[in-house]
């Protein structure tokens, strides 16, 4: 993986899968993994399918600024928004990556990565928020509870399963592990610091001095 694919500037890693009715971009390998899991899933009755895939770096800036400007909510540990008013900078960066990644290192550059959910299981009129409670005790509780089951078998496992003090628990969050463990290992600090440059994000005089620190506790953070 070159650093521009590591951090979400181009998708010459990636091709199109057809994932049920999806069109995915994804990894060859992951893409080949997600279809069998599908597929597997439509056979217990879950009809899978994929909330979020691959975001470029300009996407994921876009989530980054509007929720460091103010124009979109951050939460909390319990799903619930924070008055960001009360905060420093160097605070507002670390209650945003709770939830979303600096833009450069969300594991979703890499095509190894998806917000998965059962289709099916959702009520009707019921929009989807990702947040914990849905898989846990909601209406994805059984879907979760079979896919942390089956995903090993395909090559999957939960980055975010437990909170380690980084990212909060996502179950919904599956990573093809044995692409995506070589892109988090070629990840480094001095990649992230020159796709910041190449691209500013809001906030990024508080980012830079700290990405050592941040690096350690939200990006390699994880239990594979």
């Amino acid at each position: 993986m070159t650093p521009a694919q590591l951090t979400g500037q181009t998708q010459s890693h990636l091709i199109e899968h057809i994932v049920g009715a999806q069109k995915i971009q994804a990894s060859p390998e992951a893409g080949k993994a997600l279809i069998a899991l599908h597929k597997e899933a439509k056979n217990k009755g879950f009809e899978l399918a994929v909330a979020s895939g691959f975001r470029d770096y300009e996407r994921q800036k876009s989530i980054w600024n509007a929720k460091y400007s103010g124009q979109r909510a951050i939460l909390d540990s319990q799903s619930n928004p924070i008055d960001i008013s009360t905060l420093s900078d160097e605070e507002k960066t670390v209650a945003i990556l709770r939830w979303s990644a600096l833009p450069g290192t969300s594991r979703h550059h890499w095509g190894t990565d998806f917000d998965v959910y059962a289709k099916n299981c959702l009520p009707e009129n019921t929009r989807l928020q990702l947040e914990p409670w849905e898989y846990q005790t909601g209406h994805q509780q059984d879907f979760s509870e079979w896919l942390q089951e089956a995903m090993p078998e395909f090559g999957f496992f939960l980055p975010y399963r437990e909170d380690l003090g980084g990212v909060a628990i996502e179950p919904w969050h599956i990573s093809y592990l044995s692409v995506a463990s070589k892109n988090l290992a070629s990840l480094t600090t001095e990649i992230i610091r020159e796709a910041l440059h190449l691209s500013p994000i809001e906030g990024q005089t508080a980012v830079l001095p700290l990405l050592d620190t941040l690096y350690n506790r939200f990006i390699i953070n994880v239990r594979d």
